[in-house]
């Protein structure tokens, strides 16, 4: 069984890392590589860097930004945002992450998953998925959470696994920065229809969510921001409770 991973995420506007509520409401968190050190040394297993507006403003990810972090890390990170080549990921790479995180690219052109499953492989290739319930269906929605799409959660999903994902990060719009725990309903859904690993992300609280997600759901990670970014939760503290509840987490 593959051992829980809990990874900070940061997003990042302006170069600054920010945080909101339901994707809105944005303030500002700290200085992302200052952020990145920390929590490599607090313990996480993993980082993931989301340049949150970089598709709406029409432009590539902070290249230097990658760099300037990966140089302060030894843990895999992931960065997303404005990602829709293969050009564009060959230069995230070259700048030092280890994989890329894929959104509203690959809802607009699936082709790119395979394409870059095919160049990097599938292990490189995260597909980030932001989800909303409405009228009691789960749908995808893109540019930041700003525009729903017509597809189905789930079913999107399993098309992004079949077309060569390596890994989901499932981020339930609905529990984004509310801290009243990750959203076990489309989590359990979702992990359980698909055969890749899944980071479960959105609603992070306290360190008994984390532990619910786990025991509940067949998520392989966990992901939060503002809890790690405002000092509410240690990362530390974090493993060693989940340790406590004979969950199998990275030391």
């Amino acid at each position: 069984m593959l051992k829980k991973r809990i990874i900070p995420c940061l997003d990042i506007k302006d170069g600054t890392t920010v945080k909101g509520i339901n994707f809105e409401g944005l303030r500002n968190a700290g200085d992302p590589i200052e952020l990145a050190k920390r929590y490599e040394e607090n313990g996480a297993d993993e980082l993931v860097f989301l340049d949150i507006t970089a598709t709406i403003e029409k432009r590539k990810t902070f290249v230097e930004l990658v760099q300037n972090i990966s140089k302060e890390l030894s843990i895999p990170f992931t960065v997303g945002g404005g990602i829709s080549s293969i050009q564009d990921v060959q230069k995230l790479l070259e700048a030092g992450a280890d994989k890329i995180s894929i959104n509203s690219s690959a809802v607009t052109n699936p082709q790119l998953i395979s394409d870059l499953a095919k160049e990097f492989g599938n292990q490189c290739i995260v597909v980030a998925i932001d989800t909303k319930l409405i009228n009691n269906s789960d749908w995808v929605h893109v540019k930041g959470g700003r525009e729903i799409t017509d597809l189905n959660t789930i079913d999107w999903a399993k098309e992004a696994e079949s077309l060569g994902a390596g890994e989901i990060l499932l981020t339930s719009m609905d529990g984004d920065g509310t801290k009243t725990g990750f959203d076990i309903r489309i989590t359990k859904l979702v992990s359980e229809n698909i055969n890749i690993p899944m980071i479960a992300s959105g609603g992070a609280g306290k360190i008994e969510d984390f532990d619910k997600v786990f025991k509940e759901t067949k998520a392989t990670g966990a992901l939060a921001a503002s809890i790690f970014h405002f000092g509410e939760v240690s990362i530390l503290e974090l493993k060693k409770e989940l340790n406590n509840q004979k969950i199998e987490v990275r030391w």
